[in-house]
């Protein structure tokens, strides 16, 4: 199943509120192309929102014809056959009718797709780390790509590019001293490549916040293990300067009784764009996903996650949220769960919403099931977008609340579900306060 919901709110033209419909999915839907909301849509550039002619056909989705017919045939159709590779060499030239760029306006990574990422890495500070090894190491280190393999050509020049790896082991059967903060600190605008790897060892518990700050033009990559029986929570937080321009892929695969979280927060930055993905390898697993993303006037905010079921008996959960204020902000939210055919047991829910705050912003979210087997315990997922809701801010009016501030209330109910997932006090307490400056920043 997959569905699209593209919502677009141009000045004076808005509705009240728009939530999708998880009914019946047409034929295009079905394709990859828009549906329901965003119809109107039939065809996308390297601006990434472009408009094309109504007719111009299924090519532009970049499907194939049958030789004898004009019946379009979808490649890759499952997303168990994505292809996966080391070799930048093995991912064509990106044009922007890819079905997984296709949210995306490719001019504005600023020749990440394109150019060599010759650029200086930003740095990075381990703190907090206590008991757990932090290593810098060369390309030849054979920890590096067992975790994690290439899924697009950012992803795939990133690993050809970069030179040095941090390395964070949490040994086995330990307990991490408090939080271990990564920093990563850009300060220049060349393309350049990361590759980070976070090892935890069987049995071994942790708290790893990658926090995001400063100026960059960044291909990253994030090598994630999670041994048997380990516990394990990796925090991302993009609070970069206005002009950053961030495209990560953090794969984590996810061993036998093991716990993992992942929790992303993404609010500062020109274009961000993280594809997180979680890999189960042995049964008895739990995974959940967090996402919290607040997206101003211009700002292009993306996520493209996966959680892949295949081995029986493991269990995930997936919330994103997100809000949205001033002209061209931009979300994209997309979520992929494949449960394979052996992976019998499976018990999975994946949901989203996001709260558009003014005129001319834009959200586009795609839930997408595709189910192998029928001996599951349970699958769902849910889509919404729309405005604040008129009986909440009466409710909250009616009891001397003025306008203003019932907004604001409203807006931080919704996102403190995210915020309250991270169990880091202060960091919490930090993220309370950039999504009020963004409040404040909308006038809000």
């Amino acid at each position: 199943m997959a569905e699209t919901t593209h919502t677009e709110f141009p000045p004076n033209t808005a509705p009240e509120s728009e939530v999708t419909d998880l009914g019946d999915l047409d034929e295009k839907a079905r394709l990859g192309a828009p549906s329901g909301a965003s119809a109107a849509i039939d065809g996308l550039t390297e601006e990434g929102e472009t408009l094309s002619p109504r007719n111009a056909g299924s090519e532009q989705f970049g499907l194939k014809k049958h030789s004898h017919g004009n019946a379009p045939v979808v490649p890759e159709a499952s997303r168990g056959e994505r292809r996966r590779s080391f070799d930048l060499a093995d991912f064509p030239t990106l044009t922007g009718l890819e079905e997984d760029w296709r949210f995306t306006p490719l001019k504005r990574l600023r020749g990440l797709h394109t150019d060599a990422l010759t650029g200086a890495a930003p740095a990075v500070e381990v703190t907090g780390a206590g008991n757990v090894t932090v290593e810098t190491v060369g390309r030849g280190d054979a920890r590096l790509g067992t975790a994690a393999t290439p899924e697009d050509r950012v992803s795939a020049a990133a690993w050809n590019a970069f030179t040095g790896a941090t390395v964070i082991t949490i040994p086995k059967e330990t307990v991490a001293d408090g939080e271990v903060m990564v920093s990563v600190t850009g300060s220049a605008s060349e393309a350049a490549a990361q590759h980070i790897l976070i090892r935890a060892e069987a049995f071994s518990k942790a708290v790893v916040v990658l926090d995001h700050s400063g100026s960059v033009t960044l291909a990253q990559n994030v090598e994630i293990v999670v041994g048997d029986g380990a516990e394990l929570t990796v925090v991302s937080v993009q609070e970069w300067d206005d002009d950053a321009v961030h495209v990560s892929s953090q794969q984590a695969k996810v061993g036998r009784d093991a716990r993992y979280k992942h929790v992303v927060v993404s609010l500062g930055g020109d274009l961000v764009r993280l594809t997180p993905s979680s890999i189960f390898t042995a049964p008895g697993a739990e995974v959940e996903m967090y996402g919290l993303y607040f997206a101003d006037a211009g700002q292009h905010l993306e996520q493209r996650l996966l959680v892949d079921h295949a081995v029986p008996n493991c269990k995930s959960r997936v919330t994103y949220k997100g809000a949205l204020q001033g002209k061209d902000a931009h979300t994209v939210w997309v979520g992929d769960v494949l449960i394979r055919k052996a992976a019998e047991g499976t018990d999975t829910y994946e949901t989203n919403r996001n709260l558009i705050l003014t005129d001319g912003a834009r959200s586009d979210s795609v839930p997408n099931l595709e189910i192998e087997t029928g001996l599951i315990e349970g699958a769902g997922h849910a889509s919404a977008t729309g405005r604040f809701d008129d009986e909440h801010l009466f409710y909250l009016m009616a009891r001397g609340i003025p306008e203003k501030d019932a907004r604001r209330l409203v807006v931080r109910g919704f996102l403190t579900e995210v915020i309250q997932q991270i169990k880091v006090p202060a960091l919490e307490e930090r993220l309370s306060e950039s999504v009020e400056r963004e409040l404040a920043a909308g006038n809000l």
